[in-house]
């Protein structure tokens, strides 16, 4: 199993204070798991985080990392949202040193 960070991508765009936290992460882990959206098993969404609108999925498995970050455009819907919402996926990086070369 990959480390932790390895399976955990970045979720940003999402609505702030439409929704009691419980719910948009509940939200979070269902649009995530869809296959539709390239999703997958889901281990952990955290959110609310320090930034506002911000939250981390963290996958079982990293291949869902890749190809949850393929898909082209991530639209955040639920029954609960007035609108869907675009959200930017972005892998993980605790290092960002890392891409230096």
């Amino acid at each position: 199993q990959a480390a932790k960070s390895a399976r955990t991508v970045v979720i940003t765009g999402i609505p702030d204070g439409l929704l009691h936290n419980d719910v948009m992460t509940d939200i979070l882990m269902i649009h995530f798991q869809m296959s539709k959206n390239n999703g997958g098993d889901v281990e952990e969404v955290t959110y609310p985080t320090v930034r506002k609108g911000v939250a981390y999925v963290t996958f079982e498995d990293q291949e869902v990392v890749e190809s949850v970050l393929k898909k082209d455009e991530h639209r955040l819907e639920d029954k609960r949202l007035s609108r869907y919402y675009p959200l930017n996926v972005t892998r993980y990086c605790e290092n960002v040193s890392s891409f230096i070369i």
